[in-house]
C-alpha cells in the first residue's frame, strides 16, 4: 500500500484576529490521520502566538492574498513539493469536522485527475451557506457536490502537482479573482475541480464589499483575468457580459465610479503573462456548466 498523502495548510493573517486564528489552528490539529503541517504567514504584520510546531513567516509588507499564499506554498519547499496537498484556510474560519483532511486524502488518491477541491463555507451560528460561496451558476442547493470551474480562496485543497505544472496564484492580483485565474490554468492543463459539500469551513457571514478596495480590484482583475487567459474573440464577450451584470445590479454611484476606474486600470496596466486557454478547454468549461463568458 502507498503511504498516505502528506497534507499542509497555509494560513495568512494580518495579526488582527488572534483568537480566531488560534481556534482555527486547534481545529487543524484535531484532524484525523497523520498530522497536518501548518504555515502561518504574517502578511505585513507580526504573527500572533501560535502552538508549538506551527511554522511562521513574517513578511515586511502586505503582498496581498495571492502573494501571501504563494509564500506559504514555498514554505513547504519549491512549489510545495514537501507535501502532496495544500489547504488554504481563512484565519477567521474553522474546520467543522475532524475528518476534512482525511477526506481530502481519499478524494485525491481516488481520482488522479482531481487537482482542486472547494469546501463548503457555512455560517457557524446558522449553518447557512451564502449563494456566492457555491462556485457554480446553479447555486440553489449548496448541499449538492459537483464538478465546478472555480473554487473558494479561503476554503480549499490543492494538489501540489498543480502548482508544479501551472505555477502559483497570480501575485499581481493582490485581491479578487486569483482563484479563477489558477482554476482556468489548471483546467487547461487537464486537471478537474470538485465542490464538496461534506468538507465544511465555518466562517462568519460577511459581504465582500466590506473591503475598501473591493469594487476597483474586482473590475481591474476581471479584465486581467480575461486578458491573461481567454482566447482573443472571447475577451470582449466576457467583459461585456460582466459590464452589463454590474449595471443591472445597480451599485451606488461611488461604487460604480470605483468599478469603472478599476475596469480602465485593467486595460492600461500590465496583467502578467498571457497564456490563452485552448478552445477544447472553453468547451470543457461549457460542458461543466459555466462557459467562460460569464
Amino acid at each position: 500500500m502507498s503511504a498516505p498523502m502528506k497534507v499542509g495548510a497555509v494560513i495568512i493573517t494580518m495579526g488582527n484576529r488572534p483568537d480566531e486564528l488560534r481556534a482555527l489552528l486547534d481545529s487543524v490539529a484535531k484532524q484525523d490521520g497523520d498530522r497536518v503541517e501548518v504555515v502561518v504567514v504574517g502578511n505585513g504584520s507580526p504573527v500572533p502566538d501560535v502552538p508549538e510546531g506551527v511554522r511562521t513567516v513574517e513578511l515586511p509588507e502586505n503582498l496581498g492574498i495571492p502573494g501571501g499564499r504563494n509564500v506559504g506554498i514555498e514554505a513547504f519547499g519549491p512549489g510545495g513539493r514537501d507535501v502532496d496537498i495544500v489547504l488554504f484556510l481563512d484565519d477567521d474560519g474553522l474546520l467543522a469536522q475532524h475528518d476534512t483532511a482525511e477526506l481530502c486524502r481519499r478524494a485525491f488518491a481516488a481520482d488522479p485527475e482531481l487537482g482542486i477541491i472547494s469546501f463548503r463555507i457555512a455560517d457557524p451560528e446558522t449553518g447557512v451557506t451564502q449563494r456566492r460561496h457555491v462556485p457554480r451558476l446553479r447555486a440553489n442547493d449548496p448541499m449538492r457536490s459537483s464538478r465546478v470551474t472555480t473554487f473558494l480562496g479561503g476554503a480549499n485543497a490543492v494538489r501540489t502537482r498543480v502548482f508544479e505544472e501551472v505555477g502559483g496564484l497570480p501575485d499581481e492580483f493582490f485581491y479578487a479573482h486569483e482563484e479563477t485565474d489558477l482554476a482556468w490554468r489548471a483546467l487547461d492543463a487537464g486537471w478537474m475541480i470538485d465542490y464538496r459539500s461534506d468538507m465544511v469551513l465555518y466562517h462568519p457571514t460577511t459581504a465582500p464589499s466590506r473591503h475598501a478596495v473591493y469594487h476597483r480590484m474586482v473590475a481591474r482583475n476581471r479584465v486581467w483575468l480575461a486578458r491573461r487567459n481567454l482566447p482573443a474573440p472571447l475577451v470582449p464577450v466576457y467583459l461585456g457580459v460582466w459590464l452589463l451584470l454590474t449595471l443591472v445590479r445597480r451599485p451606488s454611484r461611488p461604487a460604480l465610479k470605483a468599478w469603472f476606474g478599476g475596469f480602465r486600470e485593467g486595460w492600461t496596466s500590465p496583467c502578467g503573462p498571457r497564456r490563452p486557454m485552448k478552445w477544447r478547454t472553453v468547451w470543457r468549461l461549457t460542458r461543466l456548466g459555466r462557459p467562460p463568458v460569464i
